[in-house]
């Protein structure tokens, strides 16, 4: 099964840290990954045990937006160009689609294979933001590459997509929270660290969006007893201190399999939580989602931008599946 994983949270909760614990934990079991830092602050690399100079070198999603709209587009007759393609920009019959394991143009000039532990995972960034970025022009321009991505990637078996999300609420700004088959929330034991949850969990509840807690830096059994009484069910597995993320943030990580027992069953749980949601796939609703967020990002300011009818890429027939054959 084809997973696509979210990891979301306020900034300094430790997704970056707990997305590259999954990703290592599904890397050891011999699993196919793509990970994709999608967070304003590109930690992932580093996470995953890159240095700077190889972080810095990795290519920018951002940065080849015209490459990838220019791939995905295929021979869609409903796409006239690639510059009236935006980031919701949904595939249709004429599209190519992305498989984890294949190799294609996107791959090849996108992202890197990170060696973890005699296995290896295919990475993907956004890219740094600048204080351009952050100012007049806006930064979701650069995470809109990963929501065009996402929207083009269809399922082979036991494969995995795992993306450390914006922190905050940033990631409600576009359809892109609806794209994953479970979303973790990392959730510290205090007001703060729930009041994301809060919110997530308003959106997550219109879209059926699977949603679950992990509580990170939980010190006894009072941090636990806090969470439960926050977010309730949905409250999966806690994290505590961990020596092992202690050495890997001082860029000395021991082998992975050295990490505590108790994280290693974690980390399983997290898996097993991800598995289940394959089960309640609904390719349908994935798709009319997918159409939802584009029309309205078509009408808000996808038309004007483009000069173009951006309603008109919507393909009524194409349901995009675990077999869907919209390659060109």
């Amino acid at each position: 099964m084809n997973m696509k994983i979210a990891f979301v949270g306020k900034g300094g909760s430790g997704k970056t840290t707990l997305s590259s614990l999954f990703i290592r934990h599904l890397a050891a079991t011999g699993a196919p990954v793509i990970a994709v830092d999608a967070d304003i602050n590109q930690h992932l690399g580093a996470a995953l045990g890159l240095d700077e100079e190889q972080s810095a070198e990795l290519p920018a999603l951002g940065g080849r937006l015209p490459l990838i709209k220019d791939y995905l587009r295929g021979t869609n007759p409903r796409i006239a160009s690639a510059e009236t393609m935006i980031k919701t920009t949904p595939p249709g019959d004429g599209s190519r689609l992305l498989r984890v394991c294949e190799d294609n143009p996107v791959y090849e000039a996108c992202a890197r294979a990170v060696e973890l532990d005699g296995g290896a995972v295919r990475l993907m960034v956004t890219g740094q933001f600048t204080e351009a970025d952050l100012g007049v022009a806006c930064y979701h321009s650069k995470t809109g590459a990963v929501e065009l991505l996402l929207n083009h990637l269809v399922d082979g078996r036991d494969e995995y997509a795992v993306v450390d999300m914006t922190a905050g609420s940033d990631s409600f700004a576009s359809g892109m929270f609806t794209r994953f088959d479970m979303t973790f929330l990392v959730a510290e034991p205090t007001r703060k660290g729930v009041s994301v949850y809060r919110q997530y969990k308003e959106y997550a509840h219109d879209f059926g969006v699977d949603l679950k807690v992990v509580g990170n830096k939980v010190q006894g059994r009072d941090d636990i007893d806090f969470l439960r009484e926050q977010v309730g069910d949905d409250l999966l597995v806690t994290v505590g201190h961990s020596d092992w993320v202690r050495s890997m943030e001082k860029g000395r990580p021991p082998r992975f399999e050295l990490l505590e027992e108790s994280n290693h069953l974690a980390l399983k749980t997290l898996q097993e939580a991800a598995d289940a949601a394959y089960d309640r796939r609904d390719w349908e609703r994935y798709t009319r989602q997918m159409v939802h967020f584009h029309l309205k990002n078509a009408q808000s300011w996808g038309n004007e931008r483009t000069g173009a009818d951006l309603a008109a890429q919507v393909d009524p027939d194409f349901v995009l599946r675990e077999h869907a054959t919209a390659n060109a």
